[in-house]
């Protein structure tokens, strides 16, 4: 069942009181949970896994360093006369989750119906992909992704549909594999237009 995902505005999480810890610090904490889960740091086959660890840390999570305003700033008005929805689909997301930091992968939808001016198709693929590399929770992401639009192109309407199996539930836990979470949500016009919203959930439901 999908569910219609409530957040504040998309405002980065980070707030201006954290220090980041350094480089040094923080392979320092991956040595501490090597030792907690009953292994020892000094082995060799780990003696780099702190690093290791800390570089990927920086790949999957550098969204946080990115603007999504950014990149959905620059807009082409010269349409001809385009009046239909622009929908992207089947946009790749790898995100983590931030109750157990584990992965959570599925696919996002997007579409907005312009009311003036379009933006590159690659900056909304890029818009996904900066809210994903944030510790976050999937209805989070889902509305920041819709505000992030909606704020920035004005649209008649922004829509979003994300489907992501969460790891935190497949290897932990209740261990239930290929259980899959569906998170929307709609502004504007496929919010007010049922046979638009139906239309662009159809359009999901195709090739996934």
């Amino acid at each position: 069942m999908a569910m219609d995902a409530v957040t504040p505005k998309n405002d980065l999480p980070r707030a201006d009181s954290v220090r980041r810890p350094t480089q040094q610090e923080a392979e320092e904490a991956v040595r501490t949970l090597i030792a907690w889960a009953g292994d020892d740091p000094a082995r060799e086959g780990l003696l780099d896994t702190p690093k290791r660890v800390v570089n990927a840390y920086k790949e999957w999570f550098e969204g946080y360093g990115e603007d999504p305003v950014k990149y959905l700033s620059r807009t082409f008005e010269d349409v001809q006369g385009y009046d239909d929805i622009v929908m992207l689909r089947n946009i790749e997301v790898e995100s983590h989750c931030e109750h157990h930091m584990a992965p959570f992968i599925g696919k996002a939808f997007v579409a907005y119906k312009p009311s003036h001016a379009v933006v590159g198709i690659s900056k909304l693929a890029r818009v996904v992909e900066i809210f994903a590399k944030r510790l976050q929770t999937q209805e989070t992401m889902t509305a920041q992704i819709c505000d992030a639009i909606t704020d920035s192109l004005a649209p008649m309407g922004t829509a979003v549909f994300i489907e992501a199996e969460h790891q935190c539930m497949s290897t932990r836990g209740v261990h239930h594999k290929h259980v899959t979470t569906i998170t929307t949500q709609f502004t504007g016009v496929f919010k007010s237009d049922a046979d638009l919203r139906n239309r662009f959930l159809r359009m999901c439901g195709e090739n996934t």
